[in-house]
């Protein structure tokens, strides 16, 4: 039901009607998204909302902790030093948050520190969600795991004893039945090839000022996030579509030129200004596949 309710909302945006996309599986990469109609491009394909997100270790006192967006110079903290930038994150945040701040994370927290890790922040996220009935333990299955080298598990394995071990001294043992060694695995192994890089578009010459900033100390993203629908698109190095954020985690995806019924709508997982060997590789490394699209074999 939980994963039900997620797709539909992440359809959401085409206000009146049906969206016109369709999820259906491809020749050569899966899954992928295809158009239903003629789209124009600049149209709003739908709106998706995270299954799970996190803030950047860095900015975690400098953005929403619910929806990322980005705290103005007067913006308050609430108790445990997050902020939240209304009512209703607070509300939507308060069943995870209520476990959070119910836990001592300090061994947690320096582990992922001293290594620069961030994806184990996004699994204890989703541990205090199904905890606390936002969430079913197996909301990722349904997206594609990444391959995983044993240097990785013997590192996520560490990871999962500082986060069992800490809901376990918590009192939380009773409702953590699902918080098995299987189950971090699986989760990280999710999260690590479909989170995507949350970076704001400025929406103020405040937030442009920050938002500049953040570029030179190489802290431009605000967070990571990952979606249902959006995980779904194939990548291309010349995408006909656009993934945005605007004002928090809440994405968009826009058609960036006009696209025919039945055509694949796809984006590019990574900067599209670098030459193609460099492309080639961060794709090899990063998401375990070989990029074979027009602009690669042409060597563009």
């Amino acid at each position: 039901m939980f994963l039900r309710r997620r797709l539909l909302s992440t359809a959401a945006a085409a206000a009146r009607g049906p969206p016109p996309i369709r999820v259906d599986l491809t020749e050569s990469a899966g899954r992928g998204v295809f158009a239903t109609r003629p789209v124009p491009a600049g149209e709003l394909l739908h709106s998706a909302q995270p299954l799970v997100c996190h803030p950047s270790p860095s900015l975690l006192h400098e953005v929403c902790y619910s929806c990322l967006r980005r705290k103005p110079a007067e913006g308050r903290v609430s108790g445990g030093g997050y902020y939240f930038c209304s009512d209703a994150c607070r509300e939507h945040a308060k069943g995870f948050h209520d476990v959070d701040k119910n836990a001592d994370w300090t061994s947690f927290d320096d582990h992922c520190s001293s290594r620069g890790l961030k994806y184990p922040y996004m699994a204890k996220r989703l541990a205090c969600m199904v905890i606390s009935g936002a969430a079913n333990a197996d909301c990722l299955n349904i997206l594609q795991p990444a391959r995983l080298h044993q240097g990785t598990l013997i590192e996520m394995e560490e990871e999962f004893e500082l986060l069992e071990s800490t809901f376990r001294k918590a009192g939380f043992r009773e409702v953590t039945t699902f918080l098995t060694k299987e189950w971090y695995i699986n989760v990280l192994a999710r999260i690590r090839i479909n989170a995507f890089r949350i970076e704001l578009v400025a929406g103020s010459y405040e937030d442009l000022l920050s938002s500049a900033a953040a570029s030179v100390s190489c802290d431009a993203s605000v967070g990571n996030a990952v979606y249902m629908l959006p995980s779904f698109y194939n990548h291309d190095c010349d995408p006909n579509t656009h993934i945005v954020w605007l004002e928090n985690v809440d994405a968009k995806l826009k058609a960036l030129r006009d696209i025919e019924e039945g055509e694949e709508l796809r984006i590019c997982y990574i900067d599209t200004s670098m030459d193609v060997n460099a492309r080639q590789k961060i794709l090899a490394d990063g998401f375990s596949f070989e990029c074979h699209c027009l602009r690669c074999l042409s060597g563009d």
